[in-house]
């Protein structure tokens, strides 16, 4: 293992009216993407994990590809997140974390997401004892890209995740440097609740966590084998979001 690593997760359901498939959000050191780089724990200050934890994040904070931008509700300080998803293909439950066979054949393919979080909503969260729901379950609050065939990642603890503001590379670093595995992390969850085909499960960030202002465009992609996949790509922007919610905290 390096000396970086991811360490977190997250789980979502789609309605069976989207043509995406459902997305669940697994933490392990927040389960929003079940397991973030050692490095990202570091810069966000949390305390490594013993063991996956996971939240729930809603269907409608999915933005499937090119369905416009991400919308930053008022008074919040938006920061972004990008991680691999797992879209998973069976119903699974108890999951044993050694099974590598079964955890990989429950996987019917990939895509790439941006897990965006209202960090000065949920660090008021944390502060108060209260859920991360408002925070990380805006409407557009979860960017995804296409489907990526589970042929063109052989090996998803070995694949490049990166993210760019404007031009400007934020976020680039491998899923080799996970604190916790994908058996680990879909054994975990499995032994909560059952996963169900189409659910997504994010697997965590790397290091390089910022925040994105009105009118920068974040660009997302996945390498494999130094070549970047084409369906894993993600691009979009970030427009004031109306209405009548604003932040305060």
């Amino acid at each position: 293992m390096h000396a970086k690593s991811f360490a977190s997760a997250e789980i979502m359901r789609a309605p069976n009216s989207r043509s995406f498939p459902s997305v669940a959000f697994l933490l392990q050191a927040l389960i929003i993407a079940g397991c973030k780089h050692r490095d990202h724990i570091k810069e966000l200050n949390n305390v490594r994990p013993k063991q996956p934890f996971f939240f729930l994040k809603p269907s409608s904070s999915i933005l499937p590809p090119q369905q416009g931008p991400v919308l930053r509700p008022r008074g919040t300080e938006l920061h972004y997140e990008v991680e691999l998803a797992l879209i998973v293909g069976k119903e699974v439950r108890d999951l044993d974390e050694n099974d590598e066979v079964r955890a990989m054949d429950a996987i019917e393919s990939y895509a790439v997401g941006i897990d965006m979080t209202a960090r000065n909503e949920q660090n008021a969260a944390k502060r108060d004892g209260l859920p991360w729901t408002t925070a990380k379950g805006f409407d557009t609050f979860l960017p995804l890209s296409n489907v990526i065939p589970k042929s063109l990642i052989p090996d998803p603890h070995d694949v490049e995740l990166s993210l760019s503001v404007n031009g400007e590379k934020r976020q680039d670093d491998s899923t080799s440097l996970m604190i916790f595995r994908i058996p680990a992390i879909l054994s975990y969850v499995t032994r909560v609740m059952v996963l169900e085909k189409g659910d997504v499960v994010l697997t965590g960030t790397p290091k390089g966590v910022g925040s994105v202002n009105v009118g920068d465009v974040m660009r997302a992609g996945i390498r494999v084998g130094g070549k970047e996949l084409e369906q894993g790509r993600v691009e979009v922007g970030v427009e004031e979001r109306e209405g009548l919610y604003v932040f305060e905290a």
